[in-house]
Formats: C-alpha cells, sequence, structure tokens
C-alpha cells in the first residue's frame, strides 16, 4: 500500500487526449486546485511546481496511466511528485458511493483525489521502468496485435476452404502452427484441382515442420479426390486464398523478427536466466511476465501474487448452507493467460509431468467441478401430488355444513352428530366422490344432509 503519511495535497487527473482536469485535496479534504490542464509538458510542469512549492510533497493519481496518461506521469516524476495509479473498475465503483449520477471530467477528477485521500489501499504504485522493460511491453503488445491477425486469417482461410471443399476437415488445421511458413504453402490449392485438373500445389519443404508439411500436402489432396462436383463459386479460391496467404505469410515472418528482438532484450534482463530456467516458460511468456508484474517486488508473498493474476481460489461463505471455493472472474487476464499457457506447455518436463498424473489419479480435472445436477426427467422418482378436491369423500357433511348451517365467524368441525352420519365398512365416512352418479347416490343415502335445511337446493 502507497504510504500517504508525508503527502501536502492529493491531486486527482482525469486524463483526456486534449485536456486533462485536474483536483487537489489536502490530507484534511479542502479542496485547493479544480481546473483543467493542457495535455503539453510546460502547462503541466507549471503546475506541479506551484503545487510542490506550496504542500510539499505531491501525489499525482490518474486512472489511466498508459496512452494518453504516460505524459502526466513522466512530468511528475520529473518533478519530483510521487505518482499512483487508481485501477477504472475501483473508480467506478468508489464513484457509485457518491450521491449524483452526473458522469463530467471534474467529479471524475474528485473522486480520484478523495479515494487518494481515503482509501489509499485501492492505489497502484507506479515504478519507473527501465530501458529494457519498456521496450519489452512495447514489443509484447504488438507481437499481441500480430497473433490476433494472424488467428483471423487463418480462420478466414480455413473457412473458405471447407465451404468448398468439407472434406478438408479430415486434413487437419489448414492454416499450420504459428509461427511457420506451412500455411502459405499447403494453401495453393487452386480450383483446377477440384475440378479434375493436374495438382498445382507448392510441395517445398518448408523451413520449420518439413515432415508435417509433407503430410499435410498429401492429406489435402486425398481428401479433395474424393469430390467429384464443383460446388458453384469453387473458382473464386484462385482469387480470394493467394490472396489471404500473402498477408498471413508476412505476419508470420513479422512475428520471427520480433521473436528475436524479444530474445535479445530479454537477455539483457538480469531475471532472464530465473524465467527462462522454469519449465513451460519461453522467450515470450518471460516478456509477458516481466512487462506486467517487472522483478515482483510490489507483492509481499506469493499468494498476493496469484490473487492479481485471478489464480487464487475465492471462498463463497453465507451461513451454513453456502459454502465453498470457486474459480475467481477477476484477476490480470493478460497475465493468467500467460500461465495458463505455461503451465500446460511445462508438460513436457517430466517432473512436471509426474505431478500432473498424480494430480489426475487423485481426481483432479482442469477446471472446477460444475455442481450437481439433477438427473433427467425420465430418471427422477414418480412423486404424485395429493388431490385436493373441492369435495372430499372423507368429510362430505364438513364441507356442505360449514357454508350452510354453521354460525358466521365460527368453522364448523367434523362430528358425526352434525349430519347424522357414521363411518361405513370402509372406515370412510359416505359423501362426495368422484363421478356425479357417486355423488346422487351418496346423497341419496345420507338423510341427515338431504332433509337438513334444503341443502341440495341451496348447492345448485
Amino acid at each position: 500500500m502507497i504510504d500517504i503519511d508525508e503527502t501536502g495535497v492529493f491531486l486527482g487527473l482525469d486524463v483526456g487526449k486534449s485536456n486533462h482536469h485536474g483536483h487537489g485535496l489536502t490530507p484534511a479534504g479542502k479542496r485547493v486546485f479544480d481546473k483543467a490542464l493542457p495535455n503539453g509538458e510546460p502547462q503541466l510542469r507549471a503546475v506541479f511546481n506551484k503545487l510542490k512549492a506550496k504542500f510539499g510533497t505531491v501525489l499525482v493519481v490518474v486512472d489511466q496511466p498508459a496512452s494518453i496518461g504516460a505524459l502526466p506521469l513522466t512530468v511528475a516524476r520529473d518533478v519530483g511528485c510521487k505518482v499512483a495509479y487508481l485501477p477504472g473498475l475501483a473508480m467506478r465503483r468508489i464513484a457509485d458511493l457518491y450521491p449524483g449520477e452526473a458522469k463530467t471530467d471534474a467529479r471524475d477528477a474528485a473522486v480520484i483525489a478523495d479515494a487518494a485521500r481515503t482509501m489509499p489501499h485501492t492505489l497502484r504504485s507506479l515504478e519507473l521502468a527501465d530501458e529494457i522493460t519498456a521496450e519489452l511491453t512495447m514489443l509484447v503488445g504488438f507481437d499481441q496485435d500480430l497473433a490476433g491477425e494472424a488467428n483471423r486469417t487463418s480462420n478466414r482461410i480455413r473457412g473458405l476452404l471447407t465451404q468448398f471443399h468439407p472434406s478438408l476437415e479430415r486434413a487437419g488445421p489448414a492454416p499450420g502452427p504459428p509461427g511457420s511458413d506451412l500455411a502459405p504453402r499447403a494453401l495453393r490449392i487452386p480450383s483446377s484441382t477440384a475440378q479434375g485438373g493436374p495438382p498445382q500445389a507448392d510441395r517445398g519443404r518448408p523451413a520449420q515442420g518439413p515432415a508435417l508439411a509433407e503430410r499435410l500436402v498429401d492429406d489435402i489432396f486425398t481428401a479433395l479426390n474424393e469430390q467429384t462436383v464443383v460446388v458453384p463459386g469453387t473458382a473464386t479460391l484462385d482469387v480470394i486464398v493467394p490472396s489471404l496467404a500473402k498477408p498471413l505469410a508476412a505476419v508470420h515472418e513479422q512475428r520471427r523478427a520480433l521473436e528475436a528482438r524479444i530474445e535479445a532484450l530479454l537477455e539483457a534482463h538480469p531475471l532472464s536466466q530465473v524465467l527462462t530456467s522454469m519449465p513451460g516458460i519461453g522467450v515470450r511468456t518471460a516478456a509477458v511476465l516481466l512487462a506486467t508484474i517487472g522483478d515482483g517486488s510490489s507483492f509481499p508473498t506469493a499468494a498476493h501474487l496469484a490473487s492479481y493474476a485471478g489464480l487464487a481460489p475465492a471462498t463463497r461463505q453465507s451461513g451454513t448452507s453456502i459454502h465453498g471455493e470457486h474459480a475467481p472472474r477477476g484477476g490480470n487476464r493478460q497475465l493468467k493467460r500467460a500461465m495458463f499457457l505455461s503451465a500446460f506447455a511445462a508438460l513436457h518436463d517430466p517432473a512436471s509431468r509426474g505431478y500432473y498424473n498424480r494430480c489426475r489419479a487423485r481426481g483432479k480435472t482442469h477446471t472446477p467441478g460444475p455442481p450437481p445436477s439433477r438427473p433427467p426427467p425420465h430418471q427422477r422418482p414418480v412423486r404424485h401430488a395429493p388431490r385436493r378436491n373441492l369435495l372430499r369423500a372423507e368429510e362430505p357433511s364438513t364441507r356442505l355444513t360449514k357454508d350452510i348451517e354453521a354460525p358466521p365467524g365460527r368453522h364448523h368441525r367434523r362430528s358425526p352428530r352434525c349430519c347424522g352420519t357414521s363411518p361405513d365398512e370402509g372406515g370412510r365416512r359416505p359423501g362426495l366422490h368422484r363421478t356425479p352418479e357417486r355423488l346422487t347416490g351418496t346423497l341419496a343415502e345420507s338423510p341427515g344432509v338431504y332433509a337438513g335445511g334444503e341443502c341440495i337446493s341451496r348447492l345448485l
């Protein structure tokens, strides 16, 4: 948690593209600054120097540390101010505690400043990263963008091929593994091949995975030969597939060059040997870890790091009926994804594989167990609900005499004397049964009910 004991003023900045809005509060809650600031170094430097000269230590808090919020933080560090970061989700939840529904830059800046003053545990420290970590952060972000672009293009090519040649689904992953030039070589399949023409695919062996490339090309032609009809629109593959395969090959080439640059930067970092020595952590995963958590000194224990990544189980308890551990939905998604992939990559290590096999032998699964589900309807025990008849056979006189002969405000209880009936041989009282014929016969056999006050005429 950030120490605010010696802070003279809390300056909350709601950052923007052209202007920021600043709101300054003293430790006592007095407002000392509230105006818009241009997004320029001279103006920001002048405001920070003025507040520092008047109040001493200044804590600058922003809600977006990257992009448009990078310049105010850099200027504040250069002037000598302390900096911190209030996550956007925490800021919005804190804003709900304040009266009003308005959403303005001035209100957001006031919420940030007051949260830093009264709730310092919600702030995140922003340590000055070295040049290597800063470059790794930019390169990792660019590499992830390229990976997403390669995935989208590969899915587009696969969708086109399987649309006209569904049998290619059995040929394996058509776009090829990420980072290889298998995709552009294996996907050069003109429509003349499907129409019985000569095979014109490039069977050259790529630099990576030559055996896989040869097998994949053979599987593709085997699947194509099974289809004798031509789906309308197949001729468009000659234009669309090469147009998509060329950018895909370029993206793979960019990722290979980027990986070499990331590896060179990673070797210069003092923690590179420690990270890459762990099973399942390679160049890209180590770069993501360094770009996300740095050296990890901001986390007191490993449990804090696991909670920040969203890997620690969350307890849900209420009274004695609800109690259990559940997988959390929050956490740093980028860090969680890197740890998730590294866990599966670590299965190649014998020690990690042994631990995995022992966990599976104990009944552990990859995901938390689902809640106990109800059996299907045809397997559930049949439970017949009791029939709720208005006139039940057990107490015929009660149902009739309660509405006719009982005084107002009193409930008529069943009694043999009230209607002159007595239990029959089967232990039941003669009364109203299921059918109208049975109803007529029962009433005729009950003189106390039939003759006592013209019950039937009132009932009808």
